[in-house]
């Protein structure tokens, strides 16, 4: 009884595990075209799926409490998709004057434009208990 309960409790952990390795024993159903369809699943039902669970489990008065720091929320985006984007390009505008590799620094740009992977962060933050709310 003790085994089961604690794979009640990682769940999550024994999913990632199986999906891994599912994948390596029929790589064929995850490619692009394949019977999962990934370059249409995971692009846009997946992470909506994602978001619209998460918000499905926000209770009324956290969602309220959360939307009344507008300035917060400002600022996170403002950073986020903004200040940070443009620091990165304005450091690569000095890199790119150096012998460091073109490619190394196209990839640095990219990184440094992608946003943080909220989808997952949601997941984990809930999976250990945490508020996902803030």
């Amino acid at each position: 009884m003790r085994l089961l309960e604690r794979m009640r409790k990682e769940w999550f952990m024994i999913g990632i595990v199986l999906a891994i390795a599912g994948a390596k024993l029929e790589p064929s159903v995850g490619v692009n075209g394949g019977p999962l369809k990934p370059e249409i699943t995971v692009s846009y039902i997946a992470v909506a799926t994602i978001f619209f669970n998460s918000g499905l489990s926000l209770k009324t008065e956290e969602l309220t409490s959360a939307l009344v720091h507008i300035k917060l929320h400002l600022f996170i985006q403002i950073f986020t998709l903004a200040f940070f984007p443009g620091t990165i390009w304005l450091f690569l505008q000095l890199l790119s004057i150096t012998p460091i590799n073109e490619w190394l620094l196209k990839g640095l740009q990219t990184v440094g434009c992608m946003p943080p992977p909220v989808s997952s962060a949601v997941i984990l933050t809930k999976a250990v208990g945490g508020n996902e709310v803030s």
